[in-house]
């Protein structure tokens, strides 16, 4: 019954603001203690989970609800990458050097085999990171490398990176700077659009925005902050509220290029973090709970 009037009040304030998914449903993820969702498989057969720090990287089966540690290293939850076919998972590993500075390498696993593979030596400078069906790409120090994680040869693939709150993007190999909204507020939670053909990057103190990859055409798409895609004409992002120091209330919303904007969760959730595949969307809770909201379009 609290299930579905939750989703009858979601879908109350769906209405209010224009559709751009229709919820089907929203159930909730028993997750084990203090855990929070770092991602789901491009399946929808299992969640990563990590700590409200990004320590630490666990496997959670949604069918089984079987657990696998994957890693217990600092910043492990942070940025994780699922290869398309759910096999490989690239994700940093934190740490301190010799002179007790944080350094972070980067490290891929193979879910089937077990076999790891260190892809970036421990460094200061870990700027960003992709992975396909064959291929995991590093941006380090503004230099590209790539391995790869299968049988296939290595492609190369294109790469958005942050260096000192700047936008940068890496393709054939070189790297350049991007930053199509200028440079005097710093850009966060970068990604490319499924299709490879858009970038998707939130703006400090201005929002959420889309461009080509050449940085034209840029488009606000909304105030939401940790937005991710949902499909190629689709971002899935949160509505924070904070008092300077704790979000005290958040909501999910979507949003079409267009503008259109929808509201999917109510305010007696606290709604973070939402990662999305096709048909899902997932988030967390400041309380370590998750949630699932099904939709279609």
């Amino acid at each position: 019954m609290r299930k579905l009037l939750f989703a009858l009040t979601l879908g109350f304030s769906m209405s209010a603001m224009g559709q751009v998914l229709n919820v089907t449903s929203i159930d909730k993820v028993n997750l084990p203690d203090k855990a929070s969702v770092a991602a789901i498989s491009p399946q929808g057969d299992y969640l990563l989970l990590t700590n409200a720090t990004n320590q630490g990287l666990t496997k959670y089966d949604l069918t089984s609800g079987q657990t696998q540690t994957l890693s217990t290293a600092p910043s492990a939850g942070h940025n994780v990458k699922i290869s398309p076919d759910g096999q490989t998972v690239v994700y940093r590993e934190g740490s301190f050097n010799k002179k007790h500075l944080r350094v972070s390498s980067l490290k891929s696993l193979n879910l089937a085999t077990g076999v790891s593979q260190e892809l970036v030596k421990p460094t200061r400078d870990l700027q960003g990171y992709a992975v396909d069906a064959t291929t995991a790409v590093a941006v380090n120090k503004g230099k590209y490398s790539k391995k790869a994680i299968g049988t296939a040869k290595a492609q190369n693939l294109p790469v958005l990176s942050i260096n000192k709150g700047q936008l940068m993007i890496t393709m054939n190999g070189k790297t350049r700077q991007l930053s199509p909204r200028g440079t005097e507020y710093s850009y966060m939670w970068a990604s490319l659009s499924p299709d490879g053909s858009k970038v998707l990057f939130y703006q400090a103190a201005h929002g959420t925005y889309v461009c080509n990859l050449d940085g034209s055409n840029v488009q606000k798409v909304g105030k939401m902050r940790a937005p991710v895609w949902y499909d190629d004409n689709t971002v899935v992002g949160m509505m924070d509220l904070d008092d300077g120091e704790f979000i005290y209330a958040s909501t999910i919303v979507a949003a079409n290029l267009d503008g259109t904007t929808q509201t999917l969760t109510d305010d007696t959730t606290v709604a973070m973090y939402p990662h999305a595949i096709a048909g899902k969307i997932v988030f967390s809770t400041p309380a370590g709970e998750a949630y699932i909201i099904n939709v279609t379009k």
